[in-house]
């Protein structure tokens, strides 16, 4: 217990540190590694757990909210493809030529070294972009969807890489792998009648961790593949939003452990760190192919950019691929070290390039080419708010509940927005003036605004950091009128106000207010109001 008081302590301190600093606590955890290395603490053995089930967490998560048709759609698979053979041949050119004019650590590294690391640095960083992402309350975005997209097919191209060159093949007991499908059936049924508390948690660690991970490691693949595939399984039951909500906090929490993790890896001479450093300095490139492949794959330049930057960073599969040439003889020890410091550096430079906020990018993708609009997807097209009065941001049990307000009782003309086509097309089909669009686009918000119609902006996405992103976008436009947003906690209240809402709301507050309301009604004799209640619909402002 004296070694884990020992850890977490260090890990608060330097968590909080970063936060005191506007940084994001990954960049506390990661230092918080370091020092407990520097500081020679004994090790910890149960961290290495501990990483291993957040990690295993974040995939079966991203499984639970990934369409399978992302994957085929030609911007994901063919991306990811050409970026991967790109960043290889231009990073082992690189590598070359640092062997060429006499860099330490290169000089007399053979043609094999150099590509096997270029391959190792090909790779992002799933759980960084993840986290980027839902700490932004984008990972259902157009941009989100795509970089989780290529991010999966990087990770399917690891696997079958290290299945290639492990020298030993699946079990033939991998064919009954197939069952997962008709049993996922079975799992759906039981996870249809365990309820809505720590049972439906419980279901979904084990659903993660033993069909999933356990199953898939059993029969000579990898474990966390398993934890994805089975996410993707269940992903189409009614609950497997509010069950990536309820295990979202515990992976955050394990996955302090992966961060603290990759600092313990071990601590750089200076040959080393200014090797790394070198590393570090091709991440503009890696950014660069991916902001150019995504906009011939016809989207806008500012979900280009977002999407680059995002996925600008090393990822942990490069250290696996690195441990795996280190044990095959092709790799020299130091090199494990080497990409763990590369590692560790991208993800704080990335942290600081993503912690700058939409408006740097927009203002970016402004004096970038634009897209033109025939030529780009029809996710990206632009949005039309015809003569509406209100637009209401993100439909869900909120939006939908205003929007019925504001439109049958008051008479006014309104329009939803929304992320998802399939959740525009079902409120369109109930008679909802419903359209799709993303309230984090500055470009939103200024066509909006020249609508010359719109009086009134409702913020009521489920995401408070969503709202205020929109917050800062709208008032960037030029946008003048009235702004009404809700919140779940008094502090995303307080932020709000700050940030120069008109009237901010406590979504339970209003919730009690309702239902007061609705008792006084029946205590009259009257019926209670059939629009208070809620559609089920989960909703988000992003396109």
């Amino acid at each position: 217990m004296d070694v884990a008081a020992i850890y977490l302590s260090v890990t608060i301190v330097l968590g909080l540190l970063a936060v005191a600093l506007r940084l994001p606590p990954l960049v506390g955890f990661l230092a918080a590694g370091f020092a407990l290395n520097w500081m020679d603490v004994p090790d910890f053995p149960a961290l290495e757990t501990i990483a291993d089930v957040g990690v295993t967490l974040l995939l079966f998560g991203i499984g639970l909210k990934l369409d399978l048709r992302t994957l085929i759609r030609r911007e994901v698979w063919l991306t990811a493809t050409a970026h991967m053979v790109l960043s290889v041949a231009f990073g082992t050119g690189v590598l070359w030529l640092c062997a060429v004019v006499g860099l330490p650590l290169l000089t007399g590294q053979s043609m094999t070294t150099f590509v096997l690391l270029a391959f190792a640095l090909s790779f992002s960083s799933t759980v960084f972009v993840v986290k980027v992402l839902e700490e932004r309350g984008e990972s259902h975005s157009l941009y989100g969807r795509v970089a989780i997209g290529i991010l999966v097919i990087q990770d399917i191209a690891a696997v079958i890489f290290l299945t290639a060159t492990s020298g030993e093949l699946p079990s033939p007991w991998a064919f009954a792998l197939v069952l997962l499908w008709p049993a996922s059936k079975l799992f759906r049924a039981v996870w249809s009648r365990i309820g809505h508390g720590e049972m439906q948690s419980l279901f979904g660690v084990v659903m993660a961790l033993v069909p999933g991970y356990w199953l898939f490691d059993a029969v000579g693949l990898k474990g966390d593949l398993g934890a994805l595939v089975m996410g993707m399984l269940l992903a189409s039951h009614r609950n497997s939003s509010e069950l990536s909500r309820s295990l979202f906090h515990i992976k955050e929490l394990l996955l302090v452990g992966f961060f603290v993790s990759i600092g313990l890896t071990g601590l750089p001479d200076l040959p080393l760190l200014l090797l790394a450093l070198g590393m570090v300095l091709l991440l503009p490139f890696k950014a660069l192919g991916y902001v150019v492949l995504l906009w011939l794959m016809r989207l806008r330049v500012r979900s280009s950019l977002l999407a680059g930057l995002a996925l600008t960073n090393y990822s942990e599969f490069g250290l696996i691929v690195v441990a795996l040439g280190v044990e095959a003889g092709m790799l020299g020890s130091q090199w494990l070290v080497e990409i763990s410091i590369a590692v560790a550096i991208s993800f704080v430079f990335a942290a600081l390039v993503n912690g700058r906020g939409h408006l740097m990018v927009e203002k970016l993708a402004e004096r970038l080419p634009h897209q033109p609009t025939e030529r780009m997807l029809p996710e990206e097209r632009p949005t039309d708010a015809g003569d509406a009065e209100v637009v209401v941001i993100g439909m869900g049990r909120v939006g939908v509940a205003a929007y019925d307000r504001l439109s049958h009782q008051h008479g006014l003309r309104v329009v939803g927005v929304d992320y998802d086509d399939s959740r525009v097309s079902i409120h369109e089909s109930e008679g909802r003036h419903v359209v799709q669009g993303d309230a984090t686009d500055l470009d939103f918000w200024r066509r909006m605004r020249r609508s010359g119609s719109v009086r009134t902006a409702v913020l009521s996405m489920h995401e408070h950091g969503s709202n205020i992103t929109a917050l800062e976008c709208l008032r960037e436009s030029g946008f003048t009128g009235q702004v009404v947003s809700v919140a779940r906690y008094a502090d995303e209240l307080a932020v709000a106000r700050e940030n120069g809402v008109d009237a901010a709301f406590n979504l339970y507050a209003a919730a009690g207010l309702e239902v007061a309301d609705q008792a006084w009604r029946l205590a009259q004799g009257e019926e209670a109001d059939a629009d208070a209640n809620g559609t089920g619909l989960e909703g988000s402002g992003h396109a």
